[in-house]
């Protein structure tokens, strides 16, 4: 595993150094490079949770992992620039029951500089770029939302203002006015993403929930076939037979560029190349079903 590799891999220039400024480059960089994908599942394949499998997936073979993929990865890059990391099980939202999932549901990881904690999640999907200050309630804008973290307790929740599509009279989108960022953020309410306390985890804890996101019906992961990557003011995402470009003109604010369905494997696997700069080697089956909410897991931490 080389660190030279990996800092070419996600385009970052020049050395970094276990600073705010680079933290931040760094994680926009993944975000950037490396997609939010699942598609080994949906190839023939398995995912596994020893770095250097994982290492060769996303740095030599450029594809892109889910959370623990590309959690514990990243960690291990920060680690090795000099970074005190520590990571944490996160337990989701599930946006149907709306409970929390079960534990270990997310991998997620926490940076310590100088006394200030920094949540950093390359590995979520079309959510936040930056790392989050777990040391603030206040609302932390970013290009793509505005974001909060409430604590309840010895429990902490990554909150969202949920986006609203900005229209005009005529119905056409439009950019909201960036000096009324107030006005946007009072459409809408916000949402919760997950939840997590500061108990340190090792990877191999979550060995038993990346079985369950592979082969349950009640996952996202086993149930949708899956491809997401961030640009600096967008977001681009696959989803079986169905492809968006949304852009953000401002925080808060969101307007479909972009929408592609009913795509063809042919269109999929062009379209997976092109855009998110993938080559599966095995034959994708592209898969877009209703994920079953027959049995409810409500834990709490």
């Amino acid at each position: 595993m080389d660190v030279g590799l990996y800092l070419r891999r996600i385009q970052f220039p020049g050395k970094p150094e276990a600073t705010l400024e680079d933290l931040q480059k760094l994680s926009r960089q993944h975000l950037f490079t490396v997609p939010f994908e699942n598609l080994t599942i949906h190839s023939g394949g398995r995912i596994h949770l020893n770095l250097g499998w994982v290492y060769h997936k996303i740095v030599i073979q450029h594809r892109g992992g889910f959370c623990y993929e590309n959690n514990s990865l990243f960690g291990w890059l920060l680690s090795q620039l000099g970074f005190n990391i520590t990571h944490l099980a996160a337990q989701v939202k599930n946006n149907i029951t709306k409970y929390f999932g079960p534990p270990f549901g997310h991998l997620i990881t926490m940076v310590n500089l100088g006394g200030h904690r920094w949540l950093c999640d390359v590995g979520f999907g079309a959510y936040f770029q930056s790392p989050l200050s777990l040391e603030t309630e206040s609302n932390q804008t970013q290009p793509n939302g505005v974001y909060r973290v409430k604590q309840e307790g010895e429990v902490l929740i990554i909150e969202r203002m949920q986006d609203e599509e900005c229209k005009d009279a005529g119905g056409h989108s439009i950019a909201a006015n960036k000096e009324d960022i107030s006005t946007v953020h009072s459409w809408s309410e916000w949402e919760q993403l997950y939840k997590f306390t500061l108990t340190p985890r090792s990877v191999e804890e979550f060995s038993e929930m990346c079985v369950y996101h592979q082969t349950s019906p009640s996952s996202l992961f086993y149930c949708k076939s899956l491809c997401c990557l961030h640009l600096p003011n967008g977001v681009l995402s696959y989803v079986g037979r169905r492809f968006t470009h949304v852009v953000y003109p401002s925080p808060g604010c969101k307007v479909e560029k972009e929408k592609l369905n009913g795509l063809s494997d042919e269109e999929i696997r062009k379209l997976l190349k092109e855009r998110f700069n993938i080559v599966l080697h095995c034959p994708l089956i592209p898969k877009d079903e209703q994920i079953s909410i027959s049995v409810v897991l409500r834990s709490g931490l």
